[in-house]
């Protein structure tokens, strides 16, 4: 490992960055560096603003994967390399305003029963109806669930930043997860891993679980489906 690589990891790790994001910035850095074949602290602003608008304009990547890798420079360079005014120059892609695409009741069923099995079915179920991202649907245990009349909520620990925050748990949910933990019996985890119920769910899967689901949803012209970017894409 370089030393500039482990410089930016200590960075990230003492500013409490979720591991899959000091993941994607290591990525996004390693490919900058690759696509100049050169050390990345040896380039400058423009050269950075060149590689990005390639990735819009050639590559044709989503403005919002660019904004990405923007996040990832600009602490690159501002926070690990202390080149504060390259930093402020690599400017943020203006991201397209789109309204939200919004699924009727039996759409939502039938994108629910394409899941497969139940462990998949009330992963979406629970991500959809709580309003959780991957990471956070995947990393919660059975205490989090407060099925209490007077509270009905959903303890996130850790969720995106680091911080806890509770989110509602509907009637339904509850009913829907009352019948997972029944036949599934989870014990620490709500979505343990399948090869080892001492982990929790990898986040990966529970993605590959809902394209399936979307793409099985979609079958017979329902093109909605396609649309459809929830927080499991996160």
């Amino acid at each position: 490992m370089s030393p500039l690589r482990q410089r930016m990891m200590d960075a990230m790790v003492l500013r409490g960055m979720a591991g899959r994001t000091q993941e994607a910035y290591l990525g996004v850095v390693a490919q900058l560096a690759h696509h100049y074949h050169c050390s990345p602290d040896r380039l400058d602003g423009a050269q950075v603003q060149a590689w990005l608008l390639h990735r819009i304009t050639e590559r044709k990547l989503a403005y919002a994967t660019v904004n990405q890798a923007v996040c990832a420079l600009k602490f690159f360079f501002g926070t690990v390399l202390g080149r504060a005014a390259e930093a402020v120059s690599i400017p943020y892609a203006r991201t397209p305003q789109r309204q939200p695409e919004i699924l009727s009741r039996d759409e939502l069923a039938r994108l629910f029963e394409a899941a497969g099995n139940l462990r998949a079915r009330t992963l979406l179920m629970t991500t959809y109806a709580a309003g959780l991202r991957v990471s956070e649907v995947c990393a919660l245990r059975v205490s989090d669930i407060d099925s209490a009349p007077d509270r009905m909520c959903i303890r996130v620990v850790a969720g995106k930043g680091g911080k806890d925050r509770y989110t509602l748990l509907s009637p339904s949910l509850l009913d829907a997860l009352r019948l997972y933990w029944r036949l599934c019996k989870p014990r620490a985890w709500l979505f343990p891993r399948v090869t080892d119920a001492t982990q929790p769910f990898d986040p990966c899967s529970a993605q590959r679980a809902y394209y399936r689901a979307r793409e099985q949803a979609g079958k017979g012209g329902k093109d909605r489906y396609t649309l459809l970017s929830p927080s499991l894409l996160d």
